[in-house]
């Protein structure tokens, strides 16, 4: 029903509701966030970078041809050789993270009074900058939860294994990072408990609507986190007829939360029909990219790689696009509290950005299919403007399509923050994640591997796998209130 520019939609304990949902009945934000730092103690924590040959259980083999562990089980590094013919560059190597098994990042939600919280963990990754972030309810490698490393199983579970009986909410495969992975996927589920369930330590009830509102802060969500909420549909179905009776124009608030003047534009972006390309469209434009785009990665020894070196901290890039180093980790609240693993390292600043433009009347997001060496069918769908170093690029005279445009003072900044890669394989490296709305006209011509998509598209596209975890990770960013 409609009161004034006030709308009260049914379904409280829709993923929508919760979105929008501020007061938490178990804490308010302020103690939540107390009880997070509480969780960050230095005497429990400690990652101590190490040289690659004094890491115990880790061994390059006899010609160093790949670096392993001594299971042969979590994951190992092995050379690629790269040839494409997208981009500027196109041939090259580097070293490559293998790790073919299928992880679990998954959520538990539970209904209380009515409204849908999910249970987060306070989580410690030898690569996280602040060493604590947090963490969907399990976050497990098939390694781990096989207990390859004969510690603890991760808490709950069994919720996720078909030992309880639960509500599955969301279930999807998707990728890690092209760059830096091999073909590598993990199951994001999300599922919904009926039963109590004991709220372990470093656990914690949240809604939704705080966890976008933390995900404006820099480094509080994981990687793992970003990537499973970013598959959550913004408008749940059973609240979408709701919107039949809402004018957009004169829409305040929902449920008695005001709702942001971009809010409103991301849920028009999401429930029109006024889309520039059709489905159809869009899907024939993606073949395309498949066809046009070539992508041959040849496994070589790490040894051989041209412009990369093997000594006794790292392996290293002449021109230091990343390197690979040892730590070794004391973690009191892990299922194993002490180990040793290589990391991906790399201490300059990433740019991911979506520009956004309304295109009839509808914000539509520009979307880039990309390239990268470890993806599975040659191309996945992008940020507009990807980069590792983002500095470094903005003094380069030729630069990525539409990268000048961040710094273009008449666009409208909705999102920046800077987030994490995952702490798990990668050591303290972060990207600034954009959107970025085009204000006047722009003449100039799309490349023909960018195409403009509204959220609803996005989202669609997203259930089968095909959006990478960087796009994932601004995509789970987008609020309403």
């Amino acid at each position: 029903m409609k009161i004034m520019n006030d709308i009260v939609l049914s379904h409280p304990s829709s993923f929508f509701s919760s979105s929008l949902h501020l007061q938490n009945r178990f804490q308010d934000l302020s103690s939540f966030l107390e009880w997070f730092e509480s969780k960050c103690c230095p005497d429990k924590f400690l990652v101590e970078q190490i040289p690659l040959e004094k890491m115990d259980k880790w061994r390059f083999d006899d010609d160093k041809n790949r670096l392993f562990h001594e299971s042969g089980k979590f994951f190992y590094l092995e050379g690629v050789h790269v040839k494409t013919n997208f981009g500027k560059t196109t041939e090259w190597e580097q070293p490559i993270i293998y790790q073919p098994e299928i992880g679990i990042l998954g959520f538990i939600t539970k209904i209380f009074d009515g409204v849908r919280y999910f249970l987060m963990q306070a989580k410690m990754e030898p690569g996280n900058i602040n060493l604590l972030q947090l963490s969907p309810t399990v976050q497990a490698t098939k390694s781990n939860f096989s207990r390859v490393h004969k510690g603890k199983l991760p808490a709950y579970l069994e919720h996720f294994t078909g030992e309880k009986k639960v509500k599955v909410l969301v279930d999807q495969l998707q990728t890690e990072q092209g760059g830096r992975f091999f073909q590598k996927r993990n199951r994001n589920i999300i599922i919904e408990v009926y039963d109590d369930i004991e709220v372990y330590d470093d656990f914690c009830w949240l809604t939704l609507a705080e966890l976008k509102l933390l995900l404006q802060q820099n480094n509080m969500l994981n990687m793992d986190a970003r990537s499973v909420l970013s598959t959550i549909a913004l408008i749940d179905e059973v609240v979408l007829a709701d919107f039949d009776k809402i004018d957009m124009t004169t829409l305040s608030s929902i449920n008695g939360y005001k709702i942001s003047k971009i809010g409103k534009e991301y849920i028009s972006s999401y429930i029109s029909s006024k889309a520039l390309h059709s489905i159809d469209d869009i899907i024939s434009w993606y073949n395309r990219q498949k066809v046009i785009f070539e992508l041959e990665v040849t496994p070589k020894p790490l040894s051989q790689l041209q412009g990369w070196k093997i000594s006794k901290d790292a392996i290293s890039s002449e021109k230091r696009f990343f390197s690979v180093i040892g730590v070794k980790v004391i973690a009191g609240t892990r299922e194993v509290t002490g180990w040793m693993q290589p990391l991906i390292e790399d201490s300059n600043i990433g740019l991911l950005a979506f520009f956004t433009r309304k295109i009839n009347g509808i914000l539509h997001f520009l979307i880039q299919a990309k390239v990268e060496p470890g993806n599975k069918d040659i191309i996945e769908l992008s940020p507009t403007v990807s980069c590792s170093n983002y500095t470094y690029v903005a003094k380069q005279e030729e630069k990525p399509f539409m990268f000048d445009e961040i710094y273009n003072l008449d666009n409208i900044i909705h999102y920046d923050t800077l987030q994490s890669e995952e702490g798990g394989r990668f050591y303290q490296i972060q990207n600034r994640n954009m959107i970025v709305e085009l204000v006047g006209s722009d003449a100039r011509p799309l490349p023909d591997n960018y195409i403009w998509m509204t959220l609803k598209q996005m989202k669609e596209f997203m259930r089968f796998g095909l959006f990478n975890i960087e796009a994932r990770s601004i995509i789970s960013a987008i609020s309403f209130i």
